[in-house]
């Protein structure tokens, strides 16, 4: 007896069917959404130089905008001002000192002669070493007739509080539009070159240092005073 056929469906269904599923694509997961990580924000630091917040910037702008004078009148003044070196004479200018007053700068050497000091801001490490140079020998150039003043681009208020902390025995005067101080040749790119600038009596310039180092200004100020006495 021959043997029994297989039936053909029992041995190719199962194969079409396993072709069925392996063509079938493979379904494909939606991919997952990357999260940019925010920018940091940059931590200010005191060696940004600007470590005050805008508060206090907007305080300081309205104090010294309210302190300065007239633009214009001050824009007139300087384009008059001609430069003054040695052999020149102090010009007629008024600028306030720390109380506010009104000082004509021409006034000051009539019986006298007068030492102007120049600092690039009031109350900063360099400049409060050279202002304090200047107190502590302050008596020797009274003493040889010679009057002291403090120069600066800071407003009157800003003078005296240093005035008042630092116990500096000699007037501030304030030149905000930089005035006088761009005329003696110590004004440049809206800051002031530290320096001393010597007027003998009667108001002529005899000996003025520029740059120089805070240390060194009172020193060669009282130097040159004692070696004309």
């Amino acid at each position: 007896m021959a043997p029994r056929a297989k039936n053909p469906v029992e041995t190719t269904e199962p194969t079409r069917r396993s072709t069925r599923i392996s063509a079938q694509p493979k379904s494909e997961l939606p991919a997952k959404e990357v999260k940019k990580a925010a920018p940091r924000t940059k931590k200010r630091t005191a060696d940004d130089g600007d470590d005050e917040s805008p508060a206090v910037k907007k305080s300081k702008a309205k104090e010294a905008a309210a302190e300065a004078p007239d633009t214009e009148e001050s824009n007139e003044k300087a384009a008059e001002l001609a430069t003054i070196d040695i052999g020149d004479a102090l010009p007629s200018l008024t600028l306030k000192n720390e109380k506010g007053e009104d000082v004509d700068v021409a006034t000051l050497a009539a019986e006298q002669g007068v030492i102007f000091f120049l600092v690039p801001k009031a109350d900063t490490p360099g400049c409060t070493n050279q202002a304090c140079g200047f107190r502590d020998i302050y008596p020797d150039f009274t003493a040889h007739n010679f009057a002291v003043y403090c120069l600066s681009a800071d407003s009157p208020s800003a003078q005296s509080k240093w005035q008042t902390k630092k116990e500096l025995p000699y007037p501030l005067l304030s030149d905000p539009q930089r005035t006088l101080i761009t005329a003696l040749g110590a004004g440049e790119g809206g800051k002031t070159k530290r320096s001393h600038f010597i007027f003998e009596e009667g108001g002529k310039l005899v000996e003025k240092k520029i740059p120089v180092k805070p240390a060194d200004s009172p020193k060669l100020a009282l130097e040159y005073v004692k070696s004309v006495a």
